[in-house]
């Protein structure tokens, strides 16, 4: 166990002959982290496809049931940036299954809640878990597997996010639909619980190799390649928030599509965004500056055709999956490039990173919507596509060598 971080690797770490310096791939235990993503993603977006069903049940306005997503995600960002000094002396292997078991516990408090106040204590206790999730797993991934294949690894972890993507809310949709919204609680709580099994079965023991604290956080900042890496977060994700957020009222409007050609087009974006994710895998083994900076440029030309051309509904067809395919390469890349930059506490590079992402989040929405009220959906495409195309520009200028 090391010392907090002081800005330089430390030896200990560059030394190291047991698990963490695999050359053998621990490709079980990456899969049980991508079903652990899954789980999670799944139970984040359900409130979303269940909202007037799950608000007429418990006797509150659709309004105040939406805000177990503002839970989740607020608890989130608190999480991710603690989880690991909360933990700093627990065995990581036993911290996911405790994350995956607060993932089960969250999911049966909400199919049992009995009112809002339930509900949104179950949505507290998943964003511990995604949050905590989120902050540790390119961590975890860069333990499992030799650094060459970490951009693998982190595809396949993340195949967990575009499958759920697609899956979650129609699926949850249809189910609340049949048997009501509690039952889509209760198999989320059932897949949560198969996933624990697995990763029971297949995470090796991986002890803490660094002391986190909240000085560690803050040595870390101060690293100038993690907070270029930070701002690249900031303006992808506010981009990202801020437009795509009103695509379907732009292709309502814009291209006139009926609401069934929507649903396809929505479709071919998550669809575009699970190749997308293994695309970006295999460039960032090649080239990772190239891997990053390509996909928030792909995303500001895909919003500058829709602004452009969107009126032709083949256009604007294409755009919107381009668009998903290209976000569906950002996280592996910059996953990779916070890992790479701190290799010595990724722990704590990951939690600023689920932070800064968090908070860009709230803020590309907020702004979005002032910007759709105030200015038509068409300016919320434009701070999309510049915030994006400004990534692009200081990834190229500043971002990851191939040393690293």
């Amino acid at each position: 166990m090391t010392e907090p971080a002081t800005g330089v690797v430390d030896a200990a770490i560059l030394d190291r002959t047991d698990d963490e310096e695999r050359t053998e791939p621990v490709w079980g235990a990456v899969v049980s982290l991508a079903l652990g993503v899954f789980g999670l993603v799944t139970a984040e977006f359900l409130p979303a496809s269940l909202l007037t069903r799950l608000a007429q049940d418990l006797g509150v306005s659709e309004g105040a049931a939406g805000q177990a997503v503002t839970a989740t995600a607020v608890v989130g960002a608190i999480a991710a940036p603690t989880m690991a000094i909360v933990t700093k002396r627990l065995d990581r292997r036993l911290v996911m299954w405790m994350l995956t078991v607060l993932l089960i516990v969250s999911n049966l408090l909400a199919a049992f809640a009995s009112s809002l106040t339930v509900l949104l204590l179950a949505r507290v206790v998943l964003g511990v878990a995604l949050g905590g999730f989120w902050s540790m797993s390119a961590a975890m991934a860069m333990r499992l597997v030799p650094m060459r294949l970490m951009p693998r690894a982190m595809s396949i972890i993340l195949t967990g996010v575009s499958v759920a993507t697609v899956t979650a809310a129609p699926v949850g949709a249809y189910v609340g639909d049949i048997w009501g919204w509690r039952t889509a609680f209760m198999i989320a709580a059932v897949v949560g619980a198969l996933t624990l099994l697995v990763q029971l079965a297949t995470i090796p023991s991986l002890p803490p190799t660094a002391v986190a604290s909240f000085r560690t956080l803050i040595e870390v900042l101060k690293r100038s390649t993690i907070r270029v890496a930070l701002l690249v977060v900031l303006l992808v994700a506010s981009g990202q928030f801020a437009g795509f957020t009103y695509v379907r009222p732009f292709l309502e409007t814009v291209p006139v599509m009926p609401i069934g050609t929507i649903s396809l087009v929505l479709l071919a974006y998550g669809i575009g965004g699970f190749f997308g994710n293994f695309a970006g895998a295999f460039l960032a083994e090649r080239n990772l500056k190239l891997a990053v900076g390509l996909a928030p440029l792909l995303i500001a030309l895909s919003a500058l055709a829709l602004l452009t051309l969107g009126a032709s509904p083949v256009t604007a067809a294409i755009a919107v999956t381009s668009w998903g395919f290209a976000f569906g390469a950002v996280p592996v890349g910059l996953q990779t490039w916070l890992v790479r930059a701190a290799p010595d506490q990724a722990e704590s590079a990951g939690g600023l990173m689920v932070a800064t992402f968090q908070v860009a989040i709230a803020l590309g929405a907020v702004f979005g919507g002032l910007l759709v009220d105030h200015a038509g959906v068409a300016s919320a495409f434009a701070y999309g596509a510049v915030a994006t195309l400004l990534a692009a520009l200081v990834t190229f200028a500043m971002g990851p060598k191939q040393a690293q």
